[in-house]
């Protein structure tokens, strides 16, 4: 069993950290597969998660974040597509009546049981690091079952709707992730990426109190529960998202890191921030090189930073993109300086 607060505190010791992006999808280029394949069958993910695990070498193996898992289990209908990650369409309620006969589903519904088993395989396969499973955050997934835009009217105009959905979207994430936890996971990251277009008073009253209550239940010193937040108000909420307690926290390209890290207790790692889509999906090799020498140099004097992407890396980003942020964040670390020079091989010279 890993100690994951030991994990923890050695990560934010070491002066040399090795970099964590929210790396899984862009598996499907390393297998030839789709994203259909890498979501719909257990084996063949956590075949993906292994294979990214020997591709690059990360403080822990990551699972998929598929925030569309738990809303497909309360109903809603999701758009998939072979090459993107699935997304919620539509909502599920829209009325008080229809939150409180909404049924709360039981682990193992929809692809819950895809996600479940293919912890479980990867658990079997890797073992020379911990193992981080994905779920969505009691906020998103409200939105998501609500709709987006009619949610953020409702915390003001209907209130008592929102925490009747939170109570069963709460409750149904933590049997969720005790599930995953059985089948070996070390942790969580849970993502909360909504609570982020809230004010620091909705998010304490909507997500933060809903956070504590999956930390207070789950976290201990041998499971992790990290969070997440890509939205760009999260620098004027941070007394509430670090009041949650998670072990670690992760933050997305639409805040300066720098800045979250002057409010960040420093018992707890702080992970961020390379934009997903401009770096490692549309931007070049050396322009990954330069954001994550720059993101470095701007946080690195901070002892709980550890670079990450701002949230999870497209599928299809290049792997030469991919590769130049792990040898640029390696020669940052390791103080070698060289020119960055694309070749066949996906290395520098």
């Amino acid at each position: 069993m890993v100690n994951m607060k030991k994990w923890q505190e050695e990560m934010i010791a070491s002066p040399v950290k090795k970099a964590m992006p929210i790396l899984s999808f862009p598996a499907i280029q390393l297998m030839n597969i789709t994203v259909g394949d890498l979501i719909g069958d257990s084996v063949t993910q956590a075949r993906a998660m292994a294979a990214v695990a020997r591709r690059v070498d990360t403080p822990a193996v990551l699972g998929p974040m598929d925030l569309s898992v738990e809303a497909e289990c309360f109903g809603s209908t999701i758009r998939f597509a072979e090459d993107e990650v699935p997304t919620v369409i539509g909502s599920v309620i829209s009325t008080k009546e229809e939150a409180q006969e909404l049924k709360m589903p039981k682990v193992g519904a929809g692809r819950t049981r895809v996600y479940v088993d293919a912890i479980q395989n990867v658990c079997r396969m890797i073992q020379d690091r911990p193992v981080l499973a994905g779920a969505i955050g009691p906020f998103s997934l409200a939105g998501r079952l609500m709709d987006v835009t009619e949610i953020m009217y409702a915390c003001y105009d209907e209130p008592e709707t929102v925490h009747m959905v939170l109570e069963k979207a709460t409750s149904f994430i933590i049997s969720y992730v005790q599930a995953l936890a059985a089948a070996g996971a070390n942790g969580v990251i849970i993502a909360e990426p909504l609570a982020g277009l809230l004010t620091p008073a909705l998010c304490a009253e909507f997500s933060s109190g809903y956070v504590k209550r999956i930390v207070k239940t789950m976290q201990t010193e041998s499971f992790a529960v990290i969070y997440h937040n890509c939205g760009n108000g999260t620098l004027a909420m941070m007394d509430e998202i670090f009041s949650t307690g998670c072990m670690a926290y992760h933050f997305g390209n639409a805040i300066a890191m720098a800045e979250m890290l002057k409010k960040a207790p420093g018992y707890v790692l702080c992970m961020g921030n390379i934009d997903p889509s401009g770096q490692f999906k549309n931007g070049t090799p050396v322009s990954v090189r330069e954001a994550a020498q720059a993101l470095l140099q701007a946080c690195s004097q901070h002892s709980n930073f550890v670079i990450s992407s701002g949230c999870d890396i497209p599928p299809l980003s290049p792997w030469e993109n991919i590769n130049a942020f792990f040898l640029a964040v390696s020669d940052y670390y390791t103080g070698r300086h060289r020119i960055a020079k694309p070749d066949n091989s996906d290395r520098y010279e």
